[in-house]
């Protein structure tokens, strides 16, 4: 299916709720879509030993919270790149970029540098170009997760589909409790509905599996409550603004059908 406008989308949901399969799926059933992660851009910068890479390792070396400008930059840049911004640079760096020039491509002398220091958004719009190109499509993982930087995002790029996905609290729990990792690969397991062959064991590499130290119901329900007290204000942010879609059920497979045919209605 080819989409008619632009789909610029945020999953919004408590842990454990399967933010990450919903992505996936949308992913996979419509490819016009491009995963943008700000763990990913972050990640990238690090390894790639960008001026801003080396400030946010600094930043998480000391144990501190990566600031949400130096995030909103990242997206900015990103972006920007592939041209679905105006007033901003095109010699940045994006997840696909390699490391060559990465280093020059930071240092030109163009005096939106130094602005961006100061303002992420630093006169960066949505371009009128990408505005409703069905090509500048994306879903934006890991930020924003509060109303404040729901608010510095909408300065750059509003989005326009902001889904709540919502399961009971015991469902989510039993999920977690029943949750397996191979912690060298990342691959998840659940007991529940995707168990391992053998039990305890990674099918692919044969090394035992563990249960995440904050996989227990006393330090989720905490992780619940934080969840809460951020993310009221951030979804009460997008429905004024009329982008909110809520969704419910017991499962991943009960959401996606109605998550696909909401996507399908809105930018199909």
């Amino acid at each position: 299916m080819r989409l008619r406008k632009a789909a610029r989308v945020i999953l919004v949901g408590a842990p454990g709720v399967g933010k990450g399969t919903q992505s996936e799926r949308l992913l996979g059933k419509f490819p016009q879509l491009t995963a943008i992660s700000s763990g990913d851009l972050l990640r990238n910068n690090v390894k790639n030993r960008t001026p801003l890479g080396i400030k946010v390792e600094s930043t998480m070396k000391s144990g501190g919270l990566v600031p949400d400008d130096m995030i909103l930059r990242l997206i900015t840049n990103e972006l920007g790149q592939r041209g679905w911004l105006s007033g901003g640079r095109s010699n940045v760096m994006t997840l696909s970029s390699s490391a060559v020039g990465v280093a020059e491509a930071y240092e030109d002398p163009d005096p939106f540098i130094a602005a961006i220091d100061r303002n992420p958004a630093a006169g960066a719009t949505l371009s009128a170009q990408a505005s409703d190109d069905p090509t500048a499509s994306f879903l934006l993982d890991g930020f924003p997760r509060t109303a404040p930087q729901a608010e510095k995002l909408d300065d750059i790029v509003p989005i326009n589909w902001a889904v709540s996905i919502k399961t009971p609290f015991d469902v989510i729990m039993q999920r977690i409790s029943s949750r397996w990792v191979h912690e060298p690969s990342g691959r998840v397991y659940n007991t529940s509905f995707n168990a391992p062959k053998v039990h305890g064991i990674d099918d692919v590499t044969g090394e035992p599996l563990v249960q995440r130290a904050d996989d227990n119901e006393e330090i989720y329900r905490a992780r619940f409550r934080k969840f809460q007290e951020t993310s009221e204000p951030l979804l009460e942010h997008y429905a004024k603004k009329g982008v909110l879609w809520e969704v419910e059920g017991m499962s991943s497979d009960e959401i996606s059908p109605k998550l696909f045919a909401e996507f399908q209605r809105r930018f199909g």
